[in-house]
């Protein structure tokens, strides 16, 4: 058994990582998963948090708003909807993420009056965004669902 294995974090703007790595524990939305090396093949969706990413130099952690992972024997491939190094988020890129899920949320509503699901999802999404700001030690601020 290989000891790491090949990892790439990819943005639709930019390459954002691309290193071997020990283990990666991805945020899924079915649950988190530890990804290593020789792991079954496996694609999950990813729900709004941090990748935490254990490299041969070190821990690593990004951000990730959603998106999928694909992962194989060789490594893993995260294509992210947004994604940003921890040290990269601030404070004003958390409250543009939560500005967006609420404003996704409120069209769902308005859109998808007595259909839970849409509404639902939306509103999962905005819980996620707001948690996982609190998780890096930001403020999320509190939209009214």
């Amino acid at each position: 058994m290989a000891d790491t294995m090949k990892f790439d974090l990819v943005s639709p703007e930019r390459l954002v990582a691309s290193f071997e790595a020990r283990a990666v524990r991805i945020p899924g939305t079915e649950g988190d998963l530890t990804a290593m090396p020789d792991h079954v093949p496996t694609i999950t969706t990813l729900r709004p948090g941090v990748l935490h990413v254990e490299g041969t130099d070190g821990v690593r952690e990004f951000v990730v708003t959603g998106g999928f992972a694909e992962i194989n024997p060789e490594g893993v491939s995260v294509l992210a909807e947004e994604s940003l190094s921890r040290e990269e988020m601030s404070q004003e890129h958390l409250d543009r993420m939560i500005e967006e899920a609420a404003r996704a949320h409120k069209q769902a509503k308005d859109e998808f009056e007595n259909k839970p699901g849409p509404v639902d999802d939306a509103a999962k999404l905005l819980s996620d965004m707001m948690a996982m700001g609190t998780h890096i030690g930001l403020s999320p601020k509190e939209p009214s669902l």
